[in-house]
């Protein structure tokens, strides 16, 4: 069943708007302020911010969808608002856009349609995968505007497409085709225009089909290992899965295995 309600009534066009719902294990956040082409202001990191806390907590709540609203991903950071206040889109627990601090400890995917510029490009960044439509762009164009990318782009762009790649990216603030990244093994899927949404909630069941406690040790070895010693590697990670081998699931896993028959996961 798909429960989908607004968690902020007001005009979305000039306060923050999220749209929540919750598909199962899967719960979808939709940046609803078309008026400003998803431009997160700090009402709207806020609630962002809320949204991940209830899918990091709730144990029904296995994978998150992060989306927007009309076509359009996010412009970023809401420039109207910090022009006339000097209001930045930094929430105090996660950090810019409510997600770039800290990401959930569950995956979540971006499903990118029409382009993510900016801080909407962190945003995707700040996710575990990408899917995008066809006609989607990345890009960082804060140089061009005396900015620099300083929500996630400058650190995590670098780690996950070449160097010389980045740097280009980064420098130039000349974006990228949806094609050019799923080359880069930046985005995992490109689909039709209009289409991101649909594949990103196929995705989402496929992971949350999976053992819970498998699915995030294995997130939180790969997010913390690449600070870890090659010497340190197997050692570090001992930690942070040997209670994921000892769990119920783990004992799960192997009976449904041998009766041949899908495991049906407590999260225990």
């Amino acid at each position: 069943m798909t429960a989908r309600h607004s968690t902020n009534g007001a005009d979305p066009g000039t306060a923050g708007g999220l749209l929540v719902e919750r598909d199962g294990p899967v719960l979808v956040l939709t940046i609803d302020r078309p008026r400003r082409r998803n431009a997160v202001d700090l009402g709207t990191a806020r609630l962002v911010s809320a949204a991940i806390d209830q899918l990091d907590e709730d144990p029904d709540l296995r994978v998150g969808v992060l989306t927007g609203s009309s076509g359009y991903f996010s412009a970023g950071m809401d420039l109207a608002a910090y022009s006339a206040t000097g209001e930045r889109p930094v929430d105090e627990h996660r950090g810019g856009f409510g997600i770039v601090g800290v990401p959930p400890r569950k995956p979540i995917i971006a499903a990118v349609e029409g382009p993510a510029l900016g801080g909407g490009f962190e945003i995707a960044l700040a996710c575990d995968l990408i899917v995008a439509g066809e006609s989607a762009a990345f890009g960082l164009p804060e140089v061009k505007r005396g900015l620099v990318a300083a929500g996630g782009g400058v650190l995590r762009l670098p780690r996950r497409v070449p160097r010389n790649v980045a740097s280009e990216a980064v420098l130039t603030g000349r974006p990228l085709t949806a094609a050019r990244c799923a080359e880069l093994g930046l985005v995992s899927r490109v689909v039709a225009d209009g289409a991101a949404l649909g594949a990103a909630r196929e995705l989402a069941a496929e992971i949350a089909a999976n053992a819970p406690l498998a699915v995030q040790a294995s997130k939180a070895v790969m997010a913390a290992s690449a600070l870890w010693p090659d010497d340190e590697l197997f050692a570090r990670q001992e930690p942070m899965l040997s209670q994921v081998r000892t769990s119920e699931d783990a004992k799960e896993g192997a009976r449904a295995f041998v009766e041949k028959r899908s495991p049906r996961w407590s999260g225990r």
